[in-house]
């Protein structure tokens, strides 16, 4: 693979995080793989922009960037962790409708399907006494984080808004799309411990493509994406992905697991 292109991965971070979860991809994506973590608006290098809350707003944000692809011809996949996932979702969707490239692969990770029931987008209007449970059965709080905290007053108005965005997300993939059924593979994985998207569920995104769909599940809870299994998860579909649209055949992530 030295004599090719690397096929570029572009990954999306989970709700109330910049992409600090992909800092340490590279070590473990293994060769052939050029990794871009995708930063949205209100954090990090981007905290003084107005964060994203609408489906319409996110898709104006990104389409630039992936109309048309770096390297005409190259392939290029998706991964989306959490929000990322819808994010990444609705990134292939919006490509789709506009007959634009769409990546040869969309992984997604941590996330239910929009058709099935998500407990944290699904209470973006709740109060703080209904959301902190579930936050924190997911590991979301960090341990010895008091109320009216630091923690609290810098990241829980994250949160709140990207719950609004995930919220905002799953409603619209829900109406049909003019253009049809999305024709891209998906890799779809789930934490073996993960409480808000377990691995039954996660698998029901195979209704959201009309090409083939595989299930992987990893060790860890909803924040697998900061374990070593993920990357090279992926890292090995990347290669699937090289080998596939080299021979001409579509491009699946069949053995993305083994």
């Amino acid at each position: 693979m030295s004599d090719e292109q690397p096929v570029g991965l572009h990954c999306f971070a989970h709700a109330g995080a910049g992409v600090s979860c992909y800092y340490g991809w590279h070590r473990e994506l293994g060769e052939g793989v050029a990794s871009t973590a995708h930063l949205l608006p209100g954090r990090e290098r981007r905290r003084r922009e107005p964060r994203l809350t609408g489906r319409d707003e996110l898709v104006a944000d990104l389409l630039g960037h992936f109309t048309p692809p770096a390297r005409p011809g190259t392939p290029w996949v998706l991964y989306g962790h959490s929000l990322g996932a819808l994010v990444a979702y609705t990134l292939t969707r919006a490509l789709h409708e506009a007959g634009l490239p769409l990546p040869a692969l969309l992984a997604v990770g941590a996330c239910p399907p929009p058709d099935a029931a998500s407990d944290l987008s699904d209470s973006c209007t709740a109060s703080d006494e209904r959301l902190l449970p579930l936050l924190d059965a997911a590991g979301a709080v960090p341990p010895g984080a008091a109320p009216g905290g630091l923690w609290h007053r810098a990241v829980m108005p994250v949160l709140r808004d990207d719950l609004t965005l995930a919220d905002a997300l799953r409603r619209a993939a829900r109406q049909p799309s003019p253009a049809g059924p999305l024709p891209v593979p998906m890799l779809c994985v789930a934490g073996r411990d993960d409480p808000l998207a377990p691995p039954g569920v996660v698998a029901g995104w195979s209704r959201w493509t009309a090409a083939r769909a595989v299930a992987r599940t990893v060790p860890g809870d909803h924040f697998f994406v900061r374990g070593r299994e993920l990357p090279r998860l992926v890292g090995r579909a990347c290669r699937v992905v090289r080998r596939t649209t080299a021979g001409g055949a579509a491009p699946v992530a069949a053995g993305a697991g083994r």
